[in-house]
């Protein structure tokens, strides 16, 4: 069984540094500090409203990332202005993501299946360009087809739901692990490379990190939390090892 790569999202050190407007806690530090305690990407959302991280912090990011040779991976609405700035920069990859304003966080999926018209020509301009472009979705079995007919070479698949259940117990966590499982299984069958994140923690992360066909975790806003009670290396160096133990147990 292959080696799971962790992608670590740094948003949410911008969002501690945005809300006293000053300029730390810094997010391209965090993202250095992640790289040398062992992760293998940096995953960064540049909304729309840049409630957490800006433009400079992409140009800042991207820079790094080439330098170190590490992929930035850069979520992003299907907007024009995404689209220009994703191929201004030419990041690794390109995660197109659903975007509202009012939300807190990314509360699912993007539509892949309705949104088919608008979505294909942005996913054909970024491929031309050399960027890999994911689609995060929800684990549903229309939305991975969906996905590999505009083209996408990746999907994401959003891991709350299951995530969110397991901390409130409640009896539906096997059966959205199982929706994550199938959707996995189909999209490796279709030939295309599965990640999967959203509310990724220490008690959630082994069950995902056993699904054999995915390639790459992108854990953020739990990592970000858990450092501020011992430290950002130390948070990624215990996901790390447990994503380890989930894989050396399916290959046991």
């Amino acid at each position: 069984m292959s080696r799971l790569r962790l992608g670590v999202n740094i948003d949410h050190v911008a969002t501690v540094r945005n809300a006293r407007g000053e300029g730390y806690p810094d997010p391209v530090r965090a993202a250095e500090m992640a790289l040398a305690a062992g992760a293998d990407g940096i995953t960064a959302h540049l909304r729309e409203d840049r409630r957490h991280i800006s433009d400079a912090d992409i140009d800042a990011l991207a820079a790094i990332c080439r330098r170190r040779g590490r992929p930035l991976n850069f979520e992003c609405a299907v907007t024009p202005e995404m689209e220009a700035i994703a191929l201004a920069h030419r990041p690794h990859a390109a995660c197109l993501v659903p975007e509202r304003r009012e939300e807190v966080t990314t509360e699912g999926g993007l539509d892949v299946v309705k949104g088919h018209n608008a979505i294909a020509p942005v996913v054909r301009r970024l491929v031309q360009a050399g960027i890999r472009v994911s689609a995060f979705i929800d684990a549903d079995l229309a939305q991975v087809s969906a996905a590999k007919a505009v083209g996408a070479q990746v999907v994401e698949l959003h891991t709350g739901a299951y995530c969110e259940a397991v901390r409130e117990r409640r009896p539906q966590a096997e059966a959205l692990l199982a929706n994550l499982k199938a959707a996995t299984a189909e999209a490796h069958r279709l030939g295309l490379e599965v990640h999967a994140g959203h509310g990724i923690d220490y008690e959630t992360v082994k069950p995902i990190a056993a699904i054999p066909e995915l390639m790459e975790l992108n854990i953020g806003h739990f990592l970000i939390g858990e450092a501020i009670f011992i430290g950002l290396g130390p948070a990624i160096q215990r996901m790390r090892a447990l994503m380890d133990e989930a894989r050396a147990s399916q290959a046991a």
